[in-house]
């Protein structure tokens, strides 16, 4: 990294630091505040392999000097800021630009400026909206009380930006942030492990000298009528949906002012450049790439706003024992809603005849022989997947077998294979697909399908039950573990679905009895066929239930009832149990 001054259009001395490939197209990095600089030390590395990555010390932080009156820290002083910079050290060659904070702030009020479309090529914004369109948010919100929602959340955005009327007050802000940095650096970094916080080491004079910021920009922005502020460059908004200081809700009109303009909503808080890096430095690079014309990446076309896609557009969903039943109309359930499919089974046969169904539909299938009990073959297909097509978005560990009999007549092998499958083919899409959906930073969904019989003791049914309730229990504590990864997960219930587990399902009986297996196995399958629940329906549960977030969706009425049963009368479930037949 080099490191040289600029100076602005009023004589402040801006610190810039530059590194990356010298060769590759430009990057601007704009912190806010109380940061410096270094604020941007996981991204860099992320982004210097391709782009020739410039960051500066804002006016008053970090190795920059800052004017001594308040009023030299409006945004457009920050806007003269990045002019300079861009002027001096990349003249004349649009700039990509990812601004954080009140860095954001300065940029938004730099593209409102005349020919800022050929000083930047894309600007990413993080945490920090236009205080045009903010404050024209808060404003017209508060004037429609006769719309609840609208006004509500005005006045909600309000309140969250009390805390800018403190930091305004001469003499006594500054000192209580440079007596107080240590406080306030814990405070806003709770919950974030101390290994991923980044701050330099002038981090109480930046809190302190930087106050000036909100003394010049908090209050004149609520006093002064908003601009109807349009921006001609393309912006790429990421939205931290859990940020305490600027809500969500605030962008959803920013199509109003931005025609081209992409959103991202990332579960994170405030200072997602500390938490999710990877994330920003994605987004930053598949929207430079396309923009240089390279074809848009599956996310960032589903970031894009205004762009007419069905439900799962744009989203690449695996499902696990495609070739058939459950799984085959799950595949073609998303696909029918717009969703790009990775298909596994192990019938070859099935899952051909799958993927031509989905092409034939119009849809796209990429399908793969797979034994979902091999965890070492499982982690190798999700390798694969993910080099050819990406992260799936939405994962559906589907696959399953059954077998009926007496635990007693039960081979030991046939009780293992039941239990690979079903509990181990669950447990092994779940650990390859869910540490690169919580890598990749951007959430995702996971659907483990069990059965009713997770909760409906059978004594016919021992080794299918204990699979089944092992993947219930599993899916809640894998449900509690992935949510603060934004990672949604769904246990899906089935009753009794008319699919061809009857015939597939190995039937144990004593050698006296076999005989009646061939009769008894005809039974049931006629009591499927007659209850007429098919397998499409499981799966509009299954599309339902990930669009919604459940986390339990039994399927079927009895599924239902039994699954009431269990939790106010489980005693009388094991009465029924031990009178069962199977």
């Amino acid at each position: 990294m080099t490191m040289r001054y600029v100076d602005s259009t009023d004589g402040t001395r801006l610190a810039v630091y530059e590194e990356g490939n010298p060769d590759g197209p430009t990057v601007v990095l704009v912190h806010g505040y109380p940061d410096s600089h270094v604020v941007w030390d996981a991204v860099v590395p992320l982004l210097a392999e391709k782009f020739r990555v410039i960051r500066y010390d804002s006016r008053a932080a970090g190795a920059s000097s800052g004017p001594k009156s308040f009023s030299k820290y409006t945004m457009p002083n920050f806007a003269d800021d990045f002019d300079a910079v861009v002027a001096e050290l990349s003249p004349g060659q649009p700039v990509h630009v990812l601004g954080h904070d009140w860095g954001s702030v300065g940029m938004w009020e730099y593209l409102g400026r005349a020919g800022a479309r050929d000083r930047v090529a894309s600007f990413t914004s993080v945490s920090g909206p236009s205080l045009h369109h903010l404050i024209r948010y808060v404003r017209d919100g508060l004037k429609t009380p006769y719309r609840p929602k609208l006004f509500v959340r005005a006045l909600s955005q309000l309140l969250h930006l009390l805390y800018t009327a403190a930091l305004s007050v001469p003499v006594l802000a500054p000192a209580a942030m440079r007596l107080g940095s240590g406080l306030m650096r814990a405070g806003l970094t709770r919950g974030i492990p101390k290994d991923l916080v980044h701050h330099g080491g002038t981090f109480a004079a930046d809190a302190a000298r930087g106050t000036k910021i909100y003394r010049a920009n908090a209050l004149p922005a609520l006093i002064h009528r908003p601009l109807d502020f349009y921006v001609d460059v393309p912006v790429q908004l990421i939205v931290n949906i859990d940020d305490p200081f600027v809500l969500p809700h605030v962008y959803d009109d920013t199509a109003r002012w931005v025609p081209r303009l992409w959103r991202r909503d990332l579960r994170a808080k405030h200072w997602s450049p500390f938490t999710h890096p990877q994330v920003l430095a994605t987004a930053v690079t598949e929207l430079a790439d396309h923009l240089d014309g390279k074809p848009p990446a599956r996310a960032l076309l589903r970031a894009q706003v205004g762009r007419p896609r069905k439900d799962f557009g744009d989203t690449l969903v695996s499902v696990t024992g495609a070739g058939s039943g459950i799984g085959r109309e799950t595949a073609l359930a998303f696909a029918r809603d717009g969703a790009e499919l990775v298909i596994s089974d192990i019938d070859e046969a099935g899952l051909k005849d799958t993927a031509a169904t989905i092409g034939a539909l119009g849809g796209i299938a990429h399908p793969y022989v797979l034994d979902v009990s091999d965890a070492d073959a499982v982690e190798r297909f999700a390798d694969e997947v993910c080099a050819a097509h990406g992260v799936p978005d939405i994962v559906v560990n589907n696959a399953g077998i059954g077998v009926a009999g007496a635990f007693l007549d039960t081979p030991a092998e046939q009780f293992d294979r039941v239990l690979d499958v079903n509990l181990g083919g669950v447990v092994n899409g779940c650990r390859a697909f869910a540490r690169r959906l919580v890598e990749r930073g951007t959430g995702g969904h996971i659907v483990n399908v069990a059965s009713m019989a997770a909760y409906s003791p059978l004594k016919g049914l021992n080794a299918y039950c204990t699979s089944k309730a092992a993947v219930y229990m599993f899916s809640d504590c894998l449900r509690a573990e992935l949510s603060s990864a934004g990672i949604g997960l769904t246990t899906i219930c089935p009753g009794i679905i008319n699919t061809n587990i009857v015939s597939a399902t190995e039937m144990i009986a004593p050698s006296g009895k076999r005989a009646a297996v061939a009769t008894r196995r005809a039974q049931l399958e006629d009591m499927f066929a007659r209850r007429g629940y098919g397998p499409d329906k499981v799966a509009k549960a299954i599309v339902t239930a990930v669009k919604k977030d459940k986390a339990i969706r039994p399927v079927t009425p009895e599924a239902y009832l039994l699954y009431g049963t269990s939790k106010v009368l489980p005693q009388g479930m094991r009465s029924i149990a031990r009178a069962g037949v199977v």
